[in-house]
């Protein structure tokens, strides 16, 4: 049976995307205790009419304890908060018409965009054909970012990659990174017989060269903890290689711990960037704060939900606006802009016109909110209304749930929601495994969906295509600005 919760999330997502896009809110998890922490320390300002020492010790202190709460490294919790009390001071008589909350505000962005990198690095994949080494422990998910790399090169650089799987230990592991290439349309090299990861690596360069690939992705084994023979298997495959990009795949969820390995690693193989995997998670951030002032390589990508579209280039400024709770508008236009079909916005608005929006439709606006990344990921890019549901939860899972009971229509009852009479619900009740009245509820949501989006249209006139239109040409022409 469908809880309650669960339907009201259906009613929430029953809409176009280009209507979810506008009601998604801010919901964070990977740094909400911190986001809820600074905000506290700038509130100790509020009130005051300019910034002194004595006001902004208490308000230091607690940006510090707030950051070693998100498990980074004491001392460079401690070198942070310094910068900032002396960069807010030396602000005290310059800017007198700024509140010293809202001046904080910008000097701890400034100061979180700076410890992370700065700016976004991109990855090098010169070379014919370029070749990328991806090194971490098992479990870090090292197999399912090179899947995710390879769509990332094949959709967004439109390159022809070629995945390599080199780890010759892990039980099952060239199944799953064969199940990946075939997810995603991309070739995957293999020697089950073969327990020499370099041979097998050189082996897949040739092929590549032979078949016109652009890059190669080599997944590597790895263990549950640093060792001599991992490291030694890593230095040698780099030796041999000599690839454009080396990145080490770290696991978010493990903290400070993650960033002493990324350490480790980099003595060993001198990687060329890091990438953050399962920032959905329920982790406190330290390893994202922590990893570039320790190993003083950037951050390149940042990984989260399970799709294989779910790998985003990692921009410092944005992250620190999403810990800051300012959202982060620029990634979700992006994302948009990727995913955004006009013939498909333009059938749809013609079918919303008419109040013809059905079943399949439906279907066809999850598979692309699925493509943009899961609803979480979604809702810590608005701005704003974080706070008013911070304690509600979102489940993807709810999804799955809507799509069985489409899935157990006929194409004439999902072509026609109309028709839906108490013997076609009980079957389609019987089909998915739920009860009437949880197949009651969900048709009764989705005809109110549908009829708010005919009014709406109606109303509006212009229609849902065109302003999604004029919201990419609005997100494209704010983007171009921030560039120059």
């Amino acid at each position: 049976m469908i809880h309650e919760p669960e339907l009201n999330q259906v009613s929430y997502i029953c809409a176009p995307i280009e209507k979810l896009l506008k009601q998604i809110t801010n919901h964070q998890n990977m740094f909400d205790n911190l986001s809820d922490r600074l905000e506290g320390a700038f509130k100790s300002l509020t009130g005051d009419r300019k910034i002194t020492e004595i006001n902004i010790a208490e308000s230091v202190k607690e940006i510090r304890r707030a950051l070693v709460g998100a498990d980074v490294n004491y001392k460079i919790a401690k070198e942070f908060t310094e910068t900032i009390k002396e960069k807010a001071l030396g602000t005290e008589n310059v800017l007198n018409a700024v509140k010293p909350g809202q001046l904080m505000v910008k000097i701890v962005q400034d100061e979180l965009t700076k410890l992370m990198g700065g700016q976004s690095v991109g990855i090098n994949i010169a070379g014919k054909p370029g070749v990328v080494l991806v090194a971490g422990l098992q479990g870090s998910g090292k197999t399912t970012f090179s899947g995710k790399l390879a769509n990332f090169l094949k959709t967004k650089k439109q390159k022809r990659p070629l995945l390599v799987a080199c780890d010759v230990y892990r039980p099952a592991a060239i199944d799953q990174i064969t199940v990946l290439g075939e997810q995603i349309g991309v070739p995957v090299y293999k020697d089950p017989e073969n327990k020499n990861p370099v041979e097998i690596a050189l082996n897949a360069i040739n092929h590549a060269k032979d078949h016109g690939f652009d890059v190669v992705i080599v997944d590597t084994a790895g263990r549950l903890a640093v060792d001599e023979v991992m490291m030694n298997e890593i230095s040698a495959l780099k030796k041999a290689l000599v690839p454009t990009e080396t990145l080490f795949v770290v696991d978010s969820m493990t903290g400070q711990d993650a960033v002493n390995t990324a350490k480790a690693f980099n003595e060993v193989i001198n990687y060329d960037g890091v990438v953050l995997t399962k920032l959905d998670g329920d982790t406190r951030g330290g390893a994202a704060l922590s990893v570039k002032y320790t190993v003083g390589k950037p951050i390149k990508f940042a990984s989260e939900g399970e799709t294989m579209e779910t790998l985003d280039v990692f921009h410092p400024d944005r992250m620190a606006q999403r810990i800051l709770g300012m959202g982060d508008i620029v990634s979700l236009v992006e994302k948009a802009q990727e995913q955004f079909d006009e013939k498909e916005a333009k059938r749809l608005e013609k079918k919303i016109r008419k109040n013809k929006f059905d079943f399949d439709d439906f279907l066809s606006q999850i598979k692309q909110i699925r493509k943009m990344g899961d609803l979480k990921s979604l809702m810590k890019m608005i701005p704003g209304m974080g706070k008013a549901l911070k304690d509600v939860e979102f489940d993807d899972k709810a999804l799955n749930k809507v799509e069985a009971i489409i899935f157990s229509m006929t194409p004439q009852e999902r072509g026609n929601p109309e028709i839906l009479n108490m013997s076609r619900k009980k079957r389609i009740a019987l089909g998915c495994g739920r009860e009437i009245h949880d197949i009651n509820m969900f048709i009764k949501q989705f005809d109110q969906m549908r009829k708010m989006m005919h009014k709406v249209s109606k109303m509006q006139g212009s229609g849902v295509g065109k302003a999604m239109q004029g919201m990419q040409r609005g997100g494209a022409s704010r983007m171009k600005r921030r560039r120059r």
